[in-house]
């Protein structure tokens, strides 16, 4: 079995800085445009050409992208010239985990130097057989994580169209099964709302079909109060997926007591008020939550998918009232004073029963996504090490 040894790294890739490309000089085209932070546009003209790993160059090593086409590396950017007979996909995975697989010296991974970067010595494979296989796995695990985002992009924006339909343009199904504004329901001006809405609607805050409630962080002066089992959510966790399920900070039972913050139930509406704002995540366990967020708990009877969904036009409200000045913050009296159409219960109930099984099954996705991530950072530094083999 091919095992790892070390190498200079610059024996095995050579690095180079992208190309400059101000935004003023891109044109609309097909080819990605990779800097420090991913693909940030794209241009009519390209500079490089097959498979390619891109990361930043400034501070740390950073995030590796992988690319397979024509492309435009940023001078933000390093990207690999040559692979020197090297898998190019292997690369990709060896550079992704530098930060955790034993340099020769055991040094702490340069900045990104690129000269530096090519004078450390790291654990390869030199079969490309062997690194194909290697990567093949990596690959296998990367592509169903992949594919589990793409069904659940798919899933919530099937969901979004047909709230719109029925909660903003008001053709959800009337006694008949036909499109209620449509076929002719009747529609009752709201001075209020200064539009008309459908009869046996009215205007009301989100608070009309959801309680709204506050968070609250546990003193760092104790160290009791934290890591725990108890997941804490700030607002550096909304990081786009709707379901969260783990967080970055975990606090005890002690924490939860001796402090403001509340548990709150599975299915809780999270906003986030300072930060990265308006961001909306659906609680996927119990968890706490700190005070630059909101909370949303749905009242009885009413499901937590809708109330998802009427944030996301709480948060649109809020943010054409602020055009022209900076959406920093939302503060409670926002949400209190922002008016939204609310629909009749049983409106709400057939909207649940068509979307909750496709929130069920972006909560699944997601829950597995998180074990293949781990699996997968797992057997990185491993298969690198050489401490794991591929027969």
């Amino acid at each position: 079995m091919t095992k790892a040894v070390h190498k200079r790294l610059g024996d095995l890739l050579n690095l180079k800085r992208g190309y400059d490309l101000p935004e003023s000089q891109r044109r609309p085209g097909p080819y990605p445009v990779i800097s420090s932070a991913g693909i940030t546009g794209y241009h009519d003209e390209y500079m490089v050409e097959g498979q390619g790993v891109v990361t930043g160059r400034y501070g740390t090593l950073g995030e590796m992208y992988y690319v397979d086409g024509k492309y435009w590396p940023h001078n933000t950017a390093l990207y690999v010239t040559t692979f020197k007979g090297n898998d190019p996909k292997y690369i990709y995975y060896l550079l992704t985990c530098l930060g955790r697989i034993r340099t020769s010296d055991k040094s702490a991974v340069p900045g990104v130097n690129r000269n530096e970067l090519h004078e450390m010595e790291i654990p390869a494979i030199s079969d490309t057989k062997q690194q194909k296989k290697v990567a093949a796995i990596l690959s296998a695990l990367d592509a169903k994580i992949d594919c589990n985002n793409r069904i659940n992009a798919e899933l919530e924006a099937m969901a979004k169209t047909l709230y719109d339909y029925w909660f903003v343009q008001f053709d959800f199904p009337d006694a008949n099964g036909k499109p209620y504004k449509s076929s002719g329901g009747k529609m009752v001006y709201n001075a209020t709302l200064k539009r008309e809405i459908p009869l046996g609607w009215h205007d009301s805050n989100v608070m009309a079909v959801a309680d709204l409630l506050g968070g609250g962080t546990p003193t760092k002066k104790k160290p009791d109060y934290w890591g725990g089992d108890i997941p804490f959510f700030t607002p550096t966790d909304a990081n786009g997926s709707i379901f969260k399920f783990s967080t970055a900070d975990y606090i005890t039972n002690e924490g939860l007591k001796g402090s403001s913050t509340k548990l709150f139930n599975k299915h809780t509406v999270f906003i986030t008020a300072r930060g990265s704002v308006g961001r909306l995540v659906l609680a996927g366990v119990d968890m706490a939550m700190n005070q630059s967020c909101y909370a949303l708990r749905a009242k009885a009877g009413i499901s937590h998918v809708f109330i998802f969904f009427l944030a996301k036009e709480l948060i649109h409200h809020l943010h054409v009232k602020s055009s022209g000045s900076v959406f920093d913050s939302i503060v409670s009296s926002d949400i209190e004073l922002t008016k939204l159409a609310i629909p009749k219960g049983e409106v709400i109930e057939k909207f649940a029963a068509v979307v909750e099984p496709a929130f069920e099954k972006i909560a699944n996705n997601t829950k597995e996504n998180q074990q293949l991530a781990q699996l997968r950072d797992w057997l990185l530094p491993l298969l690198m090490n050489g401490q794991v083999t591929v027969a």
